[in-house]
């Protein structure tokens, strides 16, 4: 899935290179604050009928697809939830943005209608993804988010993106098994807050333990997910839940976690070789994926087609990010390091990536 519009700011590696050699673009730091002031506010109605609605979609197509009698209605109805589920996942991601009690109630509603359910209630992103934006650890060992792909070997890429479909597997058995476990063992449960409890990709990178109000959320999202993993294999292995209907639902999950492992795979160049870095190489190193393509809105929604422009100004919500990079992109002129970061689309930059690290690996 991708635009195969070239967009007429894609500027060339040389160019983009020589940009970030000439340190901070200070005119495109200046006109992304100037120009974007007032779209800093979130719209209630927006944020919840978009995730309401995409998570009632999803859940319908997920029992049309346990229920349906054919083959092919089952295959597009996974497909619909799939896509439907993991749009909705996606504001896990918004919820890590919003300011406290800028929507009040809508973290509550998130985890328990897609969080718990899908085993990803929001403290497993709260605390993990504000350390991938400091500006003085992106891109460096202490950045949970970040693996210099680009730098490491071929074979890495694949494995990176089909480990994601083992993920719901190891998900209930970390909310079935170890959470209750780790309760009984505090070695084992130093392991699982480090190791577990976070959707982070730098292996060396371990979580602290929770404190204050966090520390309180965090057990009861912790609890709610443990007691509906429990619940879950209990009545499969006891047949009330059939097991069809539970294989459906886990590659239902398996694909939401595929396409943003795919997703997470294009979201920056990946390279960044641990040095600290400048806003402006920090911007050059992370993708937009503008229109006029659409394809990007089915792979990189809920405002991740923009994922450069959200690293800019993290704090502008997802739906005003279109509005942001049209005024943008109509400002800077064609040398500023604004344009350097928009991309074609979803297979040009996974083409990139291959090429990087083949030739990284040559080397």
């Amino acid at each position: 899935m991708t635009s195969m519009t070239l967009t007429k700011d894609a500027a060339p590696t040389g160019q983009a290179d020589a940009i970030a050699r000439r340190g901070d673009d200070k005119a495109m730091l200046r006109a992304a604050a100037d120009l974007t002031r007032e779209l800093n506010a979130p719209s209630a109605a927006i944020y919840w009928i978009d995730m309401i609605g995409s998570a009632v979609v999803g859940y319908a197509a997920l029992a049309l697809a346990i229920v349906a009698g054919s083959l092919p209605l089952a295959l597009v109805a996974g497909a619909v939830a799939v896509l439907a589920l993991y749009r909705a996942g996606l504001f896990i991601h918004e919820i890590t943005h919003l300011k406290a009690g800028a929507l009040p109630g809508f973290k509550l509603a998130w985890n328990a209608l897609v969080g718990v359910p899908l085993f990803v209630p929001s403290f497993m992103y709260e605390g993990i993804h504000n350390m991938h934006h400091a500006k003085i650890r992106y891109g460096t060992v202490e950045d949970p988010e970040y693996l210099p792909l680009a730098l490491m070997k071929p074979w890495t890429l694949p494995v990176f993106v089909l480990a994601s479909l083992f993920a719901p597997v190891a998900l209930i058995f970390r909310y079935a098994v170890l959470t209750p476990l780790s309760l009984l063992m505090p070695p084992l449960r130093t392991l699982v807050v480090g190791r577990f409890s976070g959707l982070q990709i730098n292996p060396l990178f371990r979580r602290k333990r929770p404190e204050g109000a966090f520390a309180r959320q965090w057990a009861w999202m912790e609890g709610a997910a443990s007691l509906w993993a429990i619940a879950l294999v209990a009545m499969v292995a006891t047949g009330i839940i059939p097991l069809g209907a539970f294989v459906v639902f886990l590659a239902v999950a398996s694909g939401v976690m595929l396409l943003n492992q795919l997703r997470t795979l294009v979201a920056h160049l990946w390279e960044n070789d641990g040095e600290t870095m400048s806003v402006t190489q920090q911007y050059l190193d992370t993708v937009n994926v503008p229109p006029p393509g659409i394809w990007a809105e089915l792979w990189a929604p809920v405002g991740l087609r923009y994922h450069a422009l959200h690293h800019l100004l993290p704090g502008i919500p997802y739906h005003a990010l279109p509005v942001a990079h049209r005024r943008l992109a109509a400002e800077m002129g064609i040398d500023s390091a604004y344009h350097s970061a928009n991309h074609r689309g979803l297979w040009p930059l996974v083409a990139r990536l291959a090429v990087s690290s083949w030739r990284g690996a040559k080397a």
